[in-house]
């Protein structure tokens, strides 16, 4: 039995999900998502809640397939309720971002702006100099929302590919609750005589 799997999926007050022919949509408040079921993993909708199961629980692999499907579902519950955000910190002198339009535009120490398209259905917002930033001077918070957990997560990473933080400085882009392990610079002995 997959411990994940055997749960149900609690729908609160103002969602519903809907079953067509191998695609589960869930919609909510905030809008509405969808999943293309895997053959081996059914799905029962009622009212109240979603439940997943397979026909042969002892499988390693329909075990693992059961698991994902209800967690995955249950992703898309929260997103059209709650929502999801991811924050990124941009370290560094000179380091700046800022939204226009649907693009960020970035400016990391190249020679040139970095023009990012920002998706449809994720919002980008961005603080200059945070209240918890450790050097506010030198650093911007740029905040990721939307209603799909997974969009959400890779535009993210695909921000922070742009510039990884260095492990000198730190400069960079990192996730606001990321430690960089620094690394010690080089150190200068006094040469004897």
């Amino acid at each position: 039995m997959s411990r994940v799997g055997k749960k149900p999926v609690v729908l609160e007050k103002g969602v519903s999900a809907k079953l067509d022919t191998g695609v589960l949509t869930v919609t909510g408040p905030k809008g509405n998502l969808s999943i293309t079921l895997h053959p081996k993993v059914s799905v029962a909708v009622t009212e109240s809640e979603v439940t997943v199961d397979v026909a042969r629980k002892e499988d390693k692999r329909e075990k693992a397939l059961w698991g994902l499907t209800r967690s995955l579902i249950q992703n898309m519950a929260d997103g059209v309720t709650k929502g999801f955000s991811k924050d990124l910190d941009i370290v560094g002198v000179g380091f700046k971002a800022e939204v226009k339009g649907q693009t960020l535009v970035l400016n990391l120490g190249f020679s040139h702006p970095i023009n990012f398209e920002i998706p449809q259905g994720i919002e980008v917002k961005v603080e200059k100099n945070p209240a918890k930033a450790t050097i506010p001077q030198y650093q911007t918070s740029v905040n990721i929302a939307g209603i799909d957990k997974h969009m959400v997560g890779q535009v993210a990473a695909n921000i922070r590919e742009l510039k990884k933080p260095e492990p000198y400085k730190g400069k960079g882009i990192k996730y606001s609750d990321e430690t960089i392990l620094r690394k010690a610079g080089k150190v200068v002995k006094a040469v004897g005589k």
